[in-house]
């Protein structure tokens, strides 16, 4: 599993031109689920993200989590964080899980971060979506699940 975490002080996710998602002070998650993806994965990962500690303290240190600050977060699946480009100039989307897993463990990390009591919003799985932000920092992270654990 893999996920671009951009510290955010506002971002928003339109499909359609329609507003279906948005947050304040917070992470900006773009998920990607791998065909060989676990839980396990899907825990560590979770974990890592809500708990990075990526926000500025009051002597302006990165020591704060999106938990300690109390932030929100928005979740934007993006297959094509899978991308394979070491051969030729079109990118593989093999290793990519098909969309019914791919779909189950996005469905996963929302409702952990819901049930964690996160303000959580989140796009709309396998649609065309405009996702526009205020990346502050900027602060952008890559995370792969399986260099976590």
């Amino acid at each position: 599993m893999r996920a671009v975490v951009q510290r955010v002080s506002e971002a928003s996710v339109k499909v359609d031109e329609v507003e279906v998602g948005a947050i304040e002070k917070g992470l900006l998650v773009l998920l990607g689920v791998e065909r060989h993806d676990t839980e396990k994965d899907l825990f560590a990962l979770y974990d890592k993200v809500v708990n990075l500690r990526i926000f500025e303290d009051g002597h302006g240190k990165m020591n704060l989590s999106l938990r300690d600050v109390k932030g929100e977060i928005l979740v934007v699946s993006q297959f094509t964080l899978l991308a394979d480009c070491r051969k030729g100039r079109r990118p593989s989307f093999d290793n990519a899980a098909d969309p019914e897993t791919a779909k189950a463990y996005y469905r996963q990390f929302i409702d952990l971060a819901r049930n964690d009591s996160i303000k959580t919003q989140h796009g709309r799985f396998r649609a065309s979506m405009s996702v526009g932000l205020i990346n502050e920092g900027p602060v952008t992270i890559l995370l792969d699940s399986r260099k976590i654990f």
